[in-house]
């Protein structure tokens, strides 16, 4: 039952994934919830993000298919009306009208803390008993100097681009940077990344060497160990200048080398909420601050900046902040670089304990062979006893495949839990089976096994052979079968 003591039981803010799951899932026990959310709920994901990145791929991936038969570079317009209209199928669903609906009061302005229990918006005095800190992050600006604003585009603006760029340099290496690269490559882009290390620094080396050929094949550049010293401005878009002597030319520059956390200016100073040397909160495996009363979520936080993570996250942090539970946050994190082939992987944390790989190839993948598209492969990370403490999956829909291996991690299932279990043939996620067959196989060639083995075929040669002799004729045929 909300209370009517005027206090607001938790204040949330920012309107974005973990914002509105935080909310959604307080407002469902009973709690009062405000929402404050300074521009438009929904947050990077719907807007600028998952979203409209996913519907970029596939337009692009259908133009490349295309591209042999017709020509020519695809219609721009069009795809950023295909954009527009995934974000207004799914928007609804975060709302303010759905989250109001869900028990959720939504206001709209800058929301800053005052002391405990005191926050100020547009001037009001807000009171509230716990907060929920889900105010996201934001693409982090260059170190260098000489880039033109107005042929400068970030994760967020990119969207706002009415023409395709004929050349586009892309600053950065990780999932947005070559997701993008390979979309507007595709499109029709003369598309170069440069990148501090390499492409992908997360991902296992085998599967970068994949991403990095196909990225090449769309016709992306790639300069890996690449720094800029600074830029220029000629009469026609951007020059940059490299630290070995190089330049780049570009008619537009993309901003994708980091994000920075959104903390400033909401007066975490004054509710005791520390922050690490980067500017994000701090959190416990509950998802509290350094201010008991104080939770936190999603991007803001140290942990990986994706989506499913900040709901996840949230969910966590509202149930124990409006329930008093110690729920944690499970190990288990998997991520998905989307593009083609897509690489997944999931990781459970580290254990310090000694893992063994177990890698299926594609080329032995039936599903894959039929398919005509077998460079990917399958890597589980096992540990004792069997148990699967990760993997990386390279193949068409391996962020579809990943779900199998983040339940196993979650749950701390072995290798013969998967292999036990039948799965459809033939499929691309038929190589988490595989894979998983593999281990089983290869523990089961260890001397102890194999002696057990041994002992128990012999035992059952022997029953048999006993059987036999006791069933001949004159000897009464022994059966468990009862008439």
């Amino acid at each position: 039952m909300a209370p009517t003591d005027g206090i607001i039981d938790l204040l949330v803010l920012g309107g974005g994934t973990a914002g509105i799951i935080g909310a959604k899932t307080a407002a469902g026990f009973g709690a009062r919830v405000v929402l404050v959310e300074q521009e438009r709920t929904g947050g990077d994901c719907l807007w600028t993000g998952c979203v409209p990145s996913k519907t970029l791929l596939s337009a692009a991936a259908q133009a490349r298919s295309r591209r042999p038969a017709g020509g020519g570079n695809p219609d721009f317009s069009a795809i950023r009306e295909r954009i527009a209209a995934a974000i207004r199928a799914i928007e609804p669903a975060d709302s303010p009208e759905a989250l109001e609906e869900a028990g959720v009061e939504v206001l709209s302005g800058h929301v800053s803390f005052t002391g405990p229990g005191t926050a100020v918006l547009n001037g009001e005095v807000l009171r509230f008993r716990q907060a929920l800190i889900a105010t996201g992050a934001e693409p982090s600006k260059p170190r260098f100097t000489g880039l033109d604003p107005a042929r400068t585009v970030t994760s967020e603006t990119v969207w706002d681009l009415t023409a395709l760029p004929g050349r586009l340099a892309i600053l950065g290496g990780g999932p947005i940077a070559c997701e993008l690269g390979q979309a507007f490559a595709r499109l029709g882009a003369d598309v170069t990344m440069i990148v501090r290390s390499r492409i992908l620094a997360k991902e296992t080396p085998e599967g970068v060497d994949i991403i990095r050929e196909s990225l090449k094949a769309d016709g992306v550049t790639i300069l890996e160990n690449s720094s800029i010293s600074h830029a220029t401005s000629p009469a026609q878009g951007h020059r940059l200048h490299l630290e070995d002597g190089t330049t780049v030319d570009a008619d537009t520059v993309l901003l994708a080398a980091g994000r920075t956390p959104r903390t400033t200016g909401i007066g975490l100073e004054h509710v005791g909420v520390h922050l690490d040397d980067r500017g994000h909160v701090l959190t416990n495996e509950r998802m509290q601050t350094t201010n008991p009363l104080i939770w936190a979520a999603g991007d803001v936080t140290t942990h990986p900046q994706f989506t499913h993570l900040a709901g996840v996250h949230a969910s966590v942090a509202a149930s124990n902040a409006v329930l008093g539970l110690r729920r944690r946050i499970s190990p288990a994190v998997p991520r998905v670089t989307y593009t083609s082939p897509e690489i997944a992987a999931v990781t459970s944390g580290g254990s310090g304990q000694p893992v063994t790989s177990r890698t299926v190839w594609d080329s032995h993948l039936d599903r894959a062979v039929t398919e005509d598209r077998t460079e990917g492969f399958t890597e589980l990370l096992v540990g004792r006893g069997g148990r699967v403490m990760g993997g990386t999956i390279v193949g068409p829909r391996a962020g579809e495949s990943l779900a199998e291996l983040s339940l196993a991690v979650h749950k701390k299932l072995t290798t013969s839990d998967i292999a036990g279990a039948t799965h459809a043939y033939p499929t691309y996620s038929d190589g988490v089976w595989n894979a998983a067959v593999l281990d089983v196989r290869e523990r089961l060639r260890s001397p102890l096994r194999r002696t057990a083995i041994k002992a128990l075929a012999t035992l059952r040669r022997l029953a048999l052979d006993a059987r036999r002799i006791n069933s001949k004729p004159g000897n009464r045929p022994q059966s468990d079968v009862r008439h």
